[in-house]
């Protein structure tokens, strides 16, 4: 999709400098200093771009450290790895030369590690579309992401590659085996002629996102759309250091914040530090073994942070910024934080995969102060309040859906017109379905989901998806799934269950039907019997409902 923002910084008369409200257009825009973009016909990709970025001669700190082996990669030895990657798969496999209108996939099912940043910018530069998938997930739900993207080609690691399905057709490569780290060191004899000429509008990547149907959504993201997320990101925040930081990056790769941070920390020059698996106790470590400076988090791990006492045997010192997304922080969260780290600065940001990742975030001690908020819109980027009954756009103040638009909104879903229809309009507004409103300075608040995805750690489960499963057992009538409200993670799944007349059904031999069938952050974690489920007149389940009466059971048993 063409990018919509041409001028995403208008001063007319009619705009509110404090808010980037135009009152004539009703359309809040970014009072962030705009940044420009490479024209949009330039032939670029997004590794291109990221490369071109960097300074010369290239920074001597690591790009990427694995927090667990403390092995590193160096920026010279990171370029190195990708071209002759690039050039070895060229060679090797035919069928990922990138052509006009054919864009081939490679799908990636993988722990993070040091191979994963190498193996992105190869493909994006090759022109082939990324489709990484969480390790977590189980065969089904891998082969059902399988069917949407349609790879020609997986990369895999020995433990994973056994919930790929056993009839795929095409290669696999284990990136833990020494034929891949052949295939990025060892140069080849005839390199490929072929050169791929990639277009910003291009497919970059295919994320998944869960819908409120239960089923899989494939966004897809163009080389533009991280052109433009990179290039904000890039922009040196007011305030901040010269010269690399190292932040640890507990967050999965796969994830639209992860891959995107991926990429941008190699075009500031930076340092990551990698953990293929998160826990607690070895994050406090990586801080200090690496003398991180900056950690992206979920609101969960603010609070452990805040009250956990192993804290205590770690030296922190080195931490300044902690960046929180996924939900807003409370006051007394902020503050008990800020109580143990007085020198930490906590931002906050708020992005979908939709968006490719981040379209708001705080900046600076004065905007971090707004408790409650997710920050300001980025760069280049458009917003609208909308009242969802009329599609009147809003002022400030006032609540309505959230819409979005600017040159990081995706391109669709693939293989779903009725999904990219009814999200995507055609002036090119993302529908976010959230119940958001911008104040009089232009700071946005998220009131609620209009979706309902429920927000486990740094993950989204669709309810439909469980309610489908907890159908489909012997012993079960009816079901709902709801959010309930968890301070370690945020929101976990419930389930209210009717029994079928004469079953003894208990709560752990539901969650153990459950837990079978999906990836561990999807489990339902509290069960409650119920003799009906209550639904609209249109049969659709009345969640509010619920969870008020699950909050009311809690209450009572204090």
């Amino acid at each position: 999709m063409a990018d919509q923002n041409s001028n995403p910084n208008p001063q007319s008369s009619s705009m509110d400098p404090r808010s980037g409200f135009d009152s004539t257009t009703k359309i809040f825009h970014s009072i962030r200093p705009p940044v420009p973009l490479p024209p949009e016909t330039l032939p670029l990709s997004t590794t291109a771009y990221v490369l071109s970025l960097l300074p010369n001669p290239l920074p001597s700190n690591p790009a990427f450290i694995d927090s667990t082996t403390s092995l590193s990669l160096s920026y010279p030895d990171l370029i190195h790895r990708v071209q002759t990657l690039s050039s070895n798969l060229q060679s090797l496999f035919p069928t990922l030369h990138s052509k006009p209108h054919h864009h081939p996939t490679a799908f990636i099912l993988s722990p993070p590690s040091l191979h994963i940043p190498t193996l992105y910018l190869s493909l994006l530069s090759l022109g082939i579309v990324v489709s990484p998938s969480n390790p977590a997930s189980t065969p089904s739900e891998i082969s059902r992401q399988i069917q949407l993207s349609r790879p020609v080609i997986v990369f895999a690691t020995s433990s994973t590659a056994s919930k790929l399905p056993s009839s795929f057709p095409h290669p696999i490569i284990h990136l833990d085996s020494p034929p891949f780290h052949s295939l990025m060191t060892t140069t080849p004899v005839a390199p490929s002629a072929v050169r791929s000429v990639v277009n910003q509008s291009d497919p970059a990547a295919i994320l998944y996102s869960s819908g409120t149907t239960g089923k899989f959504k494939g966004v897809v993201t163009t080389h533009r759309n991280f052109v433009a997320v990179i290039t904000a990101n890039a922009r040196r925040d007011p305030g901040s250091e010269v010269g690399p930081t190292v932040m640890l990056f507990s967050l999965p790769l796969f994830h639209v914040y992860g891959f995107f941070m991926c990429l941008g920390m190699v075009a500031t020059g930076e340092t990551m530090v990698l953990m293929e698996k998160f826990e607690f106790g070895a994050m406090l470590r990586a801080i200090e073994t690496h003398r991180v400076q900056s950690i992206p988090v979920a609101p969960p791990l603010v609070v452990a942070m805040a009250k956990s006492e192993e804290v205590a045997r770690y030296d922190l010192s080195s931490l300044e910024m902690v960046a929180c997304g996924g939900a807003p922080l409370g006051k007394e969260v902020v503050e008990r934080f800020k109580a143990r780290f007085p020198n930490v600065e906590i931002l906050q940001g708020y992005g979908l995969t939709e968006s490719s990742g981040g379209v708001t975030r705080t900046l600076g001690p004065e905007e971090c102060q707004r408790y409650g908020s997710v920050g300001r819109l980025s760069e280049n980027i458009e917003a609208k309040i909308v009242d969802r009954t009329t599609g009147e756009a809003l002022s400030p103040g006032q609540q309505g859906e959230l819409w979005l638009r600017g040159p990081t909104i995706m391109k669709g879903y693939v293989d779903d017109d009725e999904a990219t229809a009814s999200t995507l309009d055609s002036e090119g507004w993302l529908k976010t379905g959230d119940l958001c409103y911008i104040d009089n300075e232009g700071f946005l608040y998220i009131i609620d989901r209009l979706k309902e995805l429920i927000k486990f750690k740094a993950y989204q489960v669709a309810p439909a998806e469980l309610e489908q499963l907890l159908q489909s057992h012997p012993a079960i009538a009816d079901a709902a799934v709801i959010p309930y409200p968890d301070e370690e993670a945020g929101q976990i799944p419930m389930a209210y269950v009717v029994r079928k007349p004469g079953s003894i059904l208990t709560e752990k031999q539901v969650m153990d039907f459950i837990a079978k069938q999906v990836a561990p952050y999807k489990k339902i974690r509290r069960v409650a019997f119920i003799n009906l489920i209550p639904k609209s007149a249109a049969g659709k389940i009345l969640r509010r409902e619920l969870v008020s009466h699950a909050l009311l059971s809690s209450s009572s048993k204090l």
